[in-house]
């Protein structure tokens, strides 16, 4: 209504005053509705052409596809329409994943009780002969005792996998023991994201618990325990190769489980902080 006064030619006034008594912005009086939009089109051709090279190439991206087509075919075609008919038919690399991983909700790794929490990472070790290794550990945030670990050439999820098993086995004394609500915490890495160990942790009871990207202080009391591994185990030693790493690294474990005195558990060694939370003393004297 008011554009259509404002079309009018009447009053004789200026477009100006008009919108101003109107309330309105006077670039309203110069917009053209365009009419709505159609649907993109395809060139058949082109489709079936783009889907001969992507099933004898599936990890072809938009720019192969194109490359192909233009130098390996002869094809006259615009990379924007390579990428408009690969977005349309879904053939792209790599689609985002919908929904949101379950982020931390406190910033502290420490927890109130055992089995209420385990935390992992990933760290590096030089085993000579056999190269850089990949050192896993699982660790009770509360009682701050190494549960199970594995080293190994290559950080797989077989690797993550291993460590966790082990400590299940050496807690519950079986991988289907773990009490519900148990949740381990660990970073956005490739081997704890895979579908093989998400399968694995959800198999076995547990919740993963994802910190958030770039912060490791949310994972602060693993990535604590693997400095002190490096310092006291890793650096002092010249590995011959991974047999030899693996069996420093075995008594190492149990040295610090056993042996080595925390002062956040009031210089108590691991070992003893868990016993003492699961048997509180006026239980021992009843």
């Amino acid at each position: 209504m008011q554009n259509q006064l404002l079309q009018s030619g009447s009053p004789p006034v200026s477009v100006s005053v008009l919108c101003r008594l109107l309330g309105v912005a006077r670039s309203t009086t110069y917009y053209q509705p365009h009419g709505r939009h159609l649907e993109p089109r395809c060139d058949p051709a082109c489709v079936e052409a783009i889907r001969a090279v992507i099933e004898a190439h599936p990890t072809y991206g938009v720019r192969m596809t194109h490359a192909r087509l233009t130098k390996g075919q002869g094809m006259i075609v615009n990379r924007k329409k390579v990428h408009r008919i690969m977005r349309l038919h879904r053939w792209t690399c790599r689609q985002r994943r919908i929904g949101r991983r379950p982020r931390v909700q406190h910033l502290k790794s420490i927890a109130a009780a055992p089995n209420q929490r385990w935390a992992t990472d990933i760290a590096t070790v030089d085993c000579g002969r056999d190269g850089w290794c990949a050192f896993v550990p699982v660790v009770d945030c509360c009682s701050r005792e190494v549960l199970g670990w594995d080293l190994a050439h290559t950080a797989r999820a077989k690797t993550a996998e291993r460590a966790l098993e082990e400590a299940l086995l050496h807690r519950f004394g079986t991988t289907r023991g773990a009490p519900s609500g148990l949740t381990l915490r660990h970073d956005n890495g490739l081997v704890f994201g895979s579908r093989a160990y998400r399968a694995l942790v959800r198999d076995y009871g547990l919740t993963q618990e994802y910190i958030a990207p770039y912060t490791p202080e949310q994972n602060g009391l693993c990535e604590r325990f693997i400095r002190t591994f490096k310092e006291e185990c890793a650096w002092q030693h010249r590995f011959d190769n991974l047999t030899a790493a693996r069996a420093t690294v075995a008594r190492y474990i149990e040295h610090y489980n056993t042996q080595r005195t925390h002062s956040a558990l009031k210089y108590n060694t691991p070992r003893q902080t868990y016993l003492t939370l699961c048997n509180p003393p006026h239980q021992q004297a009843a």
